[in-house]
């Protein structure tokens, strides 16, 4: 048997590449020396037919294909009128490439050819998985399901970790027990979804943040995804993940290719927060562009829950004076700047500045922002448009649907069809005049409504095309503008993933600024993506979506974790409440680097308390934020280990935030430990072994923790 085998990041991949058989991995996971073979580990496996079964063991592969005949888990389902359903792919030619290799399959029956395209990065350990379909034959090929890989998992990673969640709350986590049978999830709604996030991690029962084995796999795509765990009856178990397709969305032409959306993923033998630092290297190492690696994260204002609709020059103006003098160095004006968009019903698609709320236009207010040392920054949404809107009234044919159905209600908007060409030259149009007649730095491109009904002019379903063709406007526009900077919304973090991340620079992680709900949305998404990617805002005393109303030293000090941005009235705010704003921004400019760049370690923590860490790659400094959730059933608050530390280091420990902290009584650590003064220095290894007990104080709050070696 021929194999190949990619090393990387402590782990290996074992491929099975013999010409004439399908192609597999037989290996994925802990490191292997490189004399071990395919004969070997199909020994070391024990793989046989058995009682009640097929007489010989049927082998997996990586498309998972009718004609294979493992009756599991499908991976590639394409026919022609019914008949060259049962393909069975084996490889035809091996290639290598940098940190991996290409295997071209194709099955000279049905003339289906299937490439694969498999990386493992040497220093982090992450596999990427692409393929490409391609119709050989004379006639046309409909394509059912195209999984990007199925990919096998080791029967010992007992628990799944799924992320669900909705509007305002994503990225909730849910931890369960594999089973017999399949775990399935699909998103249909034209993006990633608030509820179907397309990551999972699998993992033995015992793992966590700091020990045991991992698999975690992410699809970078931006619509309709199905992601599937399957266990078979043998015991062997499967993770397909890829796009969805609708009825007769995909038929390739004679010659015509189709490419899957690429697999990340990647295995861990040192717990989740290990899994997790792969990840972020990942992202900043080969998904985020190479600009953005050298310049900070600007802090943000944006004037969305300020002013919603009522856009005012003069306040605006005040708003940025208040801004700029408290550190803010980004200005970004939100929805209602355009045509005749007052409210949420009308103007959306015209794209052109309001004559009515702006009669100089915008660049009055564009040179008071920049005089004041701040960056620029614009709101989007060009994929809807409002039917009271003169982009609709001239071009009703443009929009999405179904002729038979209703429109399906939704925030009084319809989706464009930008794959049609005529639609995205419309847009690019209209946006790249915006940003070629302005001094504008950044863009919040927007999506607030779910694909209802993805059909065009012709009634054919469209939904794998229209992200596509997103994908290719904004390309068009970054090459057109490449200083400006994108940041991808869809009503918060609804469309949330390496695919979009590619062509942007920055994630809108939750329309929710509740600092509560933020932890725990904040602490969801780490698990995929590094800090400096997540937008995180201080939002109004009084959060409109939730009602709940929290101290600024709460807010500030989540929204510090994170690429911080401020989301509120400051004309409203009084001068104390700025004061300790101003505080926070300064405390996070001067850690910006860390958090940006450093080890995420989310910490072992009760079930009221949520714990992270930034560990700097040389482990010569950590932030640690403790947010207290709500009150303690005991009366003392547990101790916390801080994890990530040089072991044998000598650190100073401080207490950074809140500002001016009192404990409830004394004697507690603060106090003994002189943590606000001039702190303590601690072995690294009593701060991760032993830890500290925190301080006896009120729930709601966030206490910051800053170690640097002496």
């Amino acid at each position: 048997m021929d194999t190949v085998i990619l090393h990387g990041g402590g782990s290996s991949v074992v491929l099975a590449t013999t010409i004439g058989e399908p192609p597999a991995i037989l290996h994925w996971g802990p490191g292997l020396p490189d004399g071990m073979i395919g004969a070997d580990l199909k020994a070391l496996t024990g793989h046989q037919g058995g009682p009640g079964s097929s007489d010989v063991f049927v082998h997996a592969s990586l498309a998972m294909e009718a004609g294979l005949g493992l009756l599991g888990p499908t991976g590639v389902v394409a026919h022609r009128g019914g008949k060259d359903w049962g393909s069975r792919f084996v490889v035809k030619n091996v290639s290598d490439i940098d940190d991996g290799v290409i295997m071209t399959c194709a099955d000279a029956t049905t003339r289906i050819e299937l490439a694969y395209r498999i990386q493992l990065d040497p220093v982090t350990g992450v596999m990427r998985v692409t393929a490409e379909l391609a119709n050989q034959g004379e006639r046309d090929l409909d394509v059912a399901e195209f999984a990007t890989a199925v990919l096998p998992i080791p029967a010992h990673m007992n628990d799944l970790i799924g992320f669900t969640g909705r509007w305002a709350l994503e990225f909730q986590r849910e931890r369960l027990n594999r089973f017999a049978g399949t775990y399935l999830r699909e998103s249909r709604r034209g993006r990633t979804s608030h509820d179907g996030f397309p990551g999972i991690i699998l993992c033995a029962d015992s793992t966590d943040e700091r020990q045991g084995e991992a698999y975690g796999l992410h699809l970078g795509w931006s619509g309709n995804h199905r992601m599937r765990v399957d266990t078979l009856h043998d015991g062997r178990v499967f993770v397909g993940l890829g796009a969805l397709f609708g009825a007769g969305e995909i038929r390739l032409a004679p010659g015509a290719r189709l490419t899957a959306p690429t697999i990340h993923a990647a295995y861990s033998s040192e717990g989740l927060s290990d899994l997790s630092q792969r990840f972020h290297a990942h992202v900043r190492q080969h998904v985020l562009r190479p600009q953005l690696r050298e310049k900070p994260r600007p802090v943000h204002y944006n004037t969305w829950e300020a002013v919603f609709f009522d856009h005012d020059f003069e306040r605006l103006k005040a708003f940025a004076d208040r801004a700029a003098a408290i550190g803010v160095e980004r200005f970004v004006l939100d929805d209602g700047w355009f045509g005749s968009r007052r409210d949420d019903t009308s103007g959306l698609g015209d794209w052109v500045v309001s004559p009515d709320v702006y009669p100089d236009g915008l660049k009055p207010l564009i040179d008071y922002v920049t005089g004041l040392g701040m960056e620029m920054g614009i709101w989007f949404e060009p994929e809807m448009v409002n039917p009271d809107s003169d982009l609709y009234r001239a071009h009703p044919d443009w929009v999405l649907g179904l002729a038979h159905v209703d429109q399906v209600p939704f925030r009084n908007q319809l989706v464009l069809d930008i794959s049609r060409q005529e639609v995205s030259d419309y847009l690019f149009e209209r946006i790249d005049a915006i940003l070629r007649d302005h001094d504008i730095s950044y863009v919040k491109w927007d999506m607030n409504r779910d694909i209802s009904h993805p059909g065009d002019h012709q009634g054919l379903q469209r939904g794998h095309a229209q992200v596509e063709a997103l994908y290719a406007l904004l390309s068009r526009l970054r090459t057109a503008h490449p200083s400006v900077e994108f940041e991808s919304c869809a009503s918060g973090g609804a469309r949330t993933d390496y695919g979009i991340l590619g062509l942007t620079d920055r994630i809108w992680t939750s329309d929710s600024n509740d600092a509560l709900d933020r932890q725990e949305i904040q602490h969801g998404a780490s698990f995929f993506f590094p800090l400096e990617v997540m937008g995180a805002h201080v939002g109004p005393r009084r959060c409109h979506i939730t009602g709940r109303t929290l101290s600024m030293a709460m807010r500030a000090g989540t929204a510090m974790i994170g690429h911080m941005g401020l989301e509120l009235n400051l004309l409203e705010e009084s001068e104390a409440e700025m004061a300790v704003l101003e505080q926070a921004i300064n405390l996070h400019k001067s850690h910006r680097n860390l958090l940006h760049t450093g080890n995420l370690v989310r910490l072992k923590t009760t079930a009221d308390l949520i714990g992270m860490g930034v560990v700097a790659q040389d482990q010569s400094q950590a932030l640690y934020s403790l947010s207290i959730m709500k009150s303690q059933t005991q009366r003392l608050l547990p101790r916390v280990q801080f994890q990530g530390l040089d072991p044998d280091a000598d650190y100073r420990l401080k207490l950074v935030w809140p500002p001016r902290f009192k404990s409830w009584s004394p004697a507690s650590s603060v106090e003994t430990l002189d943590l606000l003064g001039e702190g303590k220095v601690l072995r690294g290894r009593v701060l991760t072994d032993l830890g500290i007990g925190l301080p006896l104080t009120a729930p709601e709050q966030v206490l910051i923790f800053h170690v640097h070696a002496v």
